[in-house]
């Protein structure tokens, strides 16, 4: 079962969290000489990063890259890799090396290959893969009857190439044996609508119908989970 940590507001939440992540991060340093994370996008993740963003670590000894990306420019609007540059790549942290989930070529589907090869370079397994989920029960931009789906949950690489069935953009996203391969999993939820699937989700059924019990049904790398009421 998930490790639970329980908060009545968004930002109590995302403090701890923070927290939480430079404690791995540092240990990881510590220990290896070097620490990885892989960071979700999307509105909940954004006081995460802010606050990591301004927590004294060795920063030159951190990779840091993305759990999914769109297929946009990095200075789009919705680009992930623009959001981690304005919230958590900045002052000091601005020091960590980062690689990014979006290259040149024309779409997704030609542009993975390449992203592939870059993962080479990580230092796997990663330290830390934070989740997000929607309220779909997706997570990465691993989605329900998207039909890379079933390879999202099988193939060993560690990427793969999506178009969402309703979302907008292609994305490149880890696939399950990426994620599941971390030393850490956190997830960060919030608000009821969230909080309902995520209670689904924990309950019996397929993994296809709820992405995100590829991470929750697994007891190899147990997750923790911050669960705010707003």
């Amino acid at each position: 079962m998930p490790i639970e940590h329980a908060f009545i507001d968004a930002e109590g939440a995302a403090a701890n969290l923070a927290a939480r992540i430079a404690d791995v991060l540092a240990a990881a340093i510590a220990t290896r000489g070097a620490a990885a994370i892989a960071l979700s996008g999307g509105r909940s993740p954004k006081p995460v990063l802010a606050a990591l963003a301004l927590t004294p670590l060795d920063w030159d000894k951190v990779v840091v890259t993305l759990v999914d990306e769109r297929w946009v420019a990095p200075d789009h609007a919705d680009s992930n890799e623009r959001l981690l540059r304005e919230t958590l790549l900045t002052g000091a942290a601005a020091a960590a090396r980062f690689v990014p989930m979006k290259n040149a070529a024309a779409d997704a589907y030609a542009g993975q290959a390449a992203v592939e090869e870059a993962f080479t370079t990580l230092p796997w397994p990663l330290d830390i893969v934070l989740l997000g989920m929607g309220e779909d029960g997706h997570t990465a931009s691993l989605f329900p009857q998207a039909k890379e789906l079933a390879d999202g949950l099988s193939s060993q690489a560690r990427t793969i190439a999506v178009t969402p069935p309703a979302a907008p953009h292609q994305r490149l996203s880890l696939t399950a044996s990426a994620i599941l391969s971390a030393r850490h999993i956190f997830l960060q939820i919030g608000g009821d609508a969230k909080k309902t699937v995520y209670d689904r989700a924990l309950s019996d059924g397929p993994i296809e119908e709820l992405p995100i019990r590829l991470a929750l049904k697994q007891s190899a790398t147990p997750v923790e989970v911050w669960i705010s009421e707003t």
